[in-house]
């Protein structure tokens, strides 16, 4: 089972790059400032529901169901991380 301390950072080494990505496509398209900037809010949040079910495990004191839920929320964190970097990249796809 991995670190709750290490899940944790993964969270928000995945919430940095996402902020880094919307600043520079501030920079570069500053036209699209409001649309980043919800972009930028979404993940956010996104980043404080995910620690909200890190630190809640549905069963704490049962091994096996807390590594589920662990497993299934790096599944999660990589799905929704991707989901926002799609979003991005639409964003500045736009003309």
């Amino acid at each position: 089972m991995a670190n709750l301390r290490k899940l944790k950072k993964q969270i928000d080494y995945c919430l940095e790059e996402i902020v880094f990505d919307c600043d520079m496509a501030i920079c570069f398209q500053p036209s699209k400032e409001e649309q980043i900037m919800q972009l930028m809010q979404e993940a956010v949040a996104l980043r404080n529901e995910l620690f909200s079910k890190a630190m809640n495990p549905a069963e704490p004191h049962n091994r096996s169901l807390v590594r589920k839920h662990y497993a299934a929320l790096r599944l999660e964190i990589a799905a929704a991380f991707e989901g926002l970097v799609e979003k991005l990249s639409a964003v500045n796809g736009e003309k």
